[in-house]
């Protein structure tokens, strides 16, 4: 098949394609014509690298997988290399993970003492003569805070 067929069923374009064969993950075959000519192995091999981009994995880090497939195995991650990516993708995720949940920790924190302080001024609203909570940003362009009755 011609560039074209090949970009259109693995969902992506011919310069995509091109840019593959640049790198050496997919082989440049020429047809007596010079036209570039792909097989159903070189959909396999797309298929495979989409996939893994799919899943965040960068381009450098599909080649183990391309290249146990171009070895004849029945799937692209069943070779030493491959697992290795798998395993230093899982440390890369577990990394992102935590620091995610760090974040998490410290904006609940902050909801927590941001809700407390609300708390605080809602019950000083309730008091006779207590001002209305009220919240406005300033800054640069915003409107200047002021509570009701004060004048400010």
């Amino acid at each position: 098949m011609r560039i074209g067929e090949l970009a259109e069923r693995a969902g992506t374009t011919a310069r995509t394609l091109r840019y593959y064969e640049s790198r050496g993950l997919l082989p440049a075959r020429r047809a007596v014509n010079g036209y570039r000519v792909y097989d159903e192995s070189d959909l396999r091999l797309l298929r495979q690298i989409r996939t893994l981009q799919d899943f965040g994995f960068g381009l450098e880090e599909t080649r183990p997988f391309v290249e146990c497939l171009r070895a004849g195995h029945p799937a692209g991650d069943v070779c030493p290399g491959s697992l290795a990516v798998y395993r230093r993708k899982l440390m890369e995720l577990d990394g992102l993970i935590d620091e995610l949940r760090s974040v998490r920790a410290q904006v609940g924190a902050q909801l927590d003492r941001a809700e407390a302080v609300r708390a605080g001024l809602t019950a000083g609203a309730e008091m006779p003569g207590g001002p209305e909570p009220r919240c406005e940003l300033t800054g640069p362009g915003l409107t200047h805070v002021t509570h009701e009755g004060d004048g400010k």
